[in-house]
């Protein structure tokens, strides 16, 4: 698999990720999250489950892992698989993101999932949370899901202390996006800077056939600088054949048509629309099964041509509408 060494940072970063949203926690936002766990939810099945996910990631040459500390305890099944498998950090790349808590205690009818602070006390807390899980194999550190609201972008003493870890730690700082001001929160982060130097050398953003509304803002990202990461590339599973609902149905017919004249899966043509832009380094896979991360990773195969780029392009959905649509659903 091709692995770029991506920015300033010169992270080295594989063509396809594996993200551990899915894998480290009961419940999640994708459609049939329950079912890909089996509703098996005892902590050591959960691990081993995610292991074998990690296995057959490496084994097709994925080297870059992407957790945060509200994926429940993904970093610590992230560590375990690192020990046991003899892995050496030279072998592989790992960001991990600070701003969100774990609080559903491993139930998947929690009220609240997760709570996000972005402020200096939780940054602190949750350093020597990740530092104590993962210790010197942390490439990449992340504010996860920064936006202009949460204010992290203005507070001086959060934005000092990712640049004392910079330059202690050597981690690059990045930053992840979510919700419709991703470009204002993206061009407001480009300009942050600390002893001279632009602060952030990654951003994480979601980017599918559904929301490309960032296709300018990351272009110019990745010109400037900066490693570019795709997440959530099929919308949460509303981009694979799991979406049965009725009014997506003619968006479905648009990608049923297409992935069958080019021989491949819906999930496939939408991760291969991801990868056709030279401006992303990595797309992440979520993948909760072998299953669903081989198929994903036969999107690198997948050649798209001008009938299907247009086709795909008419089916982008507001930046509102589609993070309305995310906000409705449901963890399971």
């Amino acid at each position: 698999m091709e692995t770029r060494i991506a920015g300033t940072s010169e992270l080295r970063l594989t063509r396809i990720g594996l993200g551990l949203a899915a894998l480290g926690r009961p419940g999640y936002v994708n459609l049939g999250h329950a079912a890909d766990l089996d509703r098996d939810y005892d902590i050591a099945a959960m691990r081993d489950h995610a292991a074998s996910v990690l296995d057959a990631a490496w084994n097709a040459g994925i080297r870059y892992i992407d957790t945060a500390r509200s994926y429940g305890r993904a970093e610590e099944f992230l560590a375990h698989w690192l020990a046991t498998r003899g892995r050496r950090p030279e072998q592989v790349t790992i960001g991990s993101k600070w701003g969100y808590t774990y609080t559903a205690d491993w139930r998947t009818d929690a009220d609240v999932h997760e709570v996000k602070d972005h402020t200096l006390p939780t940054l602190q807390r949750q350093i020597e949370e990740s530092v104590a899980t993962l210790g010197d194999w942390i490439d990449l550190y992340q504010i996860h899901s920064a936006t202009i609201d949460s204010g992290v972008l203005d507070r001086a003493d959060v934005l000092d202390a990712l640049a004392m870890l910079r330059a202690d730690r050597g981690w690059a700082i990045g930053l992840s996006l979510s919700g419709a001001s991703s470009r204002e929160t993206l061009e407001r982060a480009l300009t942050v800077e600390r002893d001279g130097v632009r602060l952030f050398t990654a951003v994480q953003a979601t980017w599918n056939i559904l929301e490309p509304s960032l296709s300018a803002n990351l272009a110019e990202a990745h010109r400037a600088g900066l490693a570019v990461i795709a997440k959530e590339t099929l919308a949460n599973g509303r981009l694979t054949d799991r979406n049965d609902d009725a009014a997506f149905a003619p968006s479905r017919a648009v990608l049923e048509a297409h992935a069958g004249r080019l021989g491949c899966s819906i999930d496939q043509l939408a991760l291969a629309a991801v990868l056709d832009n030279a401006w992303v380094d990595c797309v992440l896979s979520g993948a909760a099964t072998i299953a669903q991360l081989e198929s994903n990773i036969g999107a690198l195969a997948i050649n798209l041509d001008d009938d299907a780029r247009s086709a795909l392009a008419a089916l982008a959905e507001s930046p509102a509408k589609y993070w309305s649509k995310r906000g409705e659903l449901e963890w399971n």
